[in-house]
């Protein structure tokens, strides 16, 4: 199989972003194919019938969806390797991932999208619920082991989740949406991705997302 490895992306997409972080942080040359989402090229199309990205191309391989994608990442170039070792942790990891997709999410884009403000104020709850549940049921996992989220080192969770927390300026801004007092572990583990080389190599500004994101929240 050819090392040739695309990614098509799109800057300002969080998913995407997971992508990139992930063949970042394992010191892999890629293109950077940024797409144009509001016209998007017939070649690209090709590669992602779902028309979203992240898109992969590895050689003759074509893939689309973030979680999908990093695993393939993490499996064709083990090292370092970015999921826990036993399949129970693999489980666990996969969980996680699960739940940034399909709960937070899902809360964390309901409430910057809402103008109502009765709504917008049920979201942010929803939003704060939930990162107390991460710092409760998931990062307190990693004891004294280490800031992330499986401990020592980071993992596919971690990059799944980091992108929406690069984003937060956002949702501050528009929505008042802040690191609630009482979660020490979820701003340690906060600043230990920032840390990251891969993360910085990347990273856009606060002002970055508070422009891109106007349209969300003014409608």
């Amino acid at each position: 199989m050819s090392d040739t490895l695309e990614l098509f992306s799109a800057r300002v997409c969080p998913f995407a972003h997971r992508s990139r972080l992930v063949l970042m942080e394992k010191g892999l040359e890629f293109t950077l194919t940024e797409v144009d989402l509001s016209n998007k090229s017939d070649r690209f199309m090709q590669v992602s019938a779902y028309g979203k990205v992240p898109a992969l191309v590895h050689g003759a391989v074509q893939i689309y969806e973030s979680a999908i994608i990093n695993e393939y990442i993490d499996e064709v170039f083990p090292e370092p390797p970015l999921l826990p070792g036993s399949p129970a942790g693999r489980a666990a990891a996969r969980i996680w991932i699960d739940y940034c997709n399909h709960h937070f999410v899902d809360d964390y884009y309901a409430l910057i999208r809402s103008a109502d403000p009765e709504k917008q104020s049920e979201h942010r709850k929803c939003v704060e619920d939930q990162l107390r549940f991460v710092e409760h049921h998931a990062l307190a996992n990693g004891g004294d082991a280490g800031p992330y989220w499986f401990g020592a080192a980071p993992t596919l969770v971690d990059f799944a989740w980091y992108p929406h927390f690069e984003r937060l300026p956002a949702w501050t801004h528009y929505r008042g949406v802040k690191i609630p007092p009482d979660c020490s572990r979820l701003l340690g583990w906060i600043n230990a991705m920032r840390e990251r080389d891969s993360v910085q190599s990347i990273a856009n500004s606060s002002d970055y997302y508070i422009e891109r994101y106007k349209h969300y929240a003014t409608g």
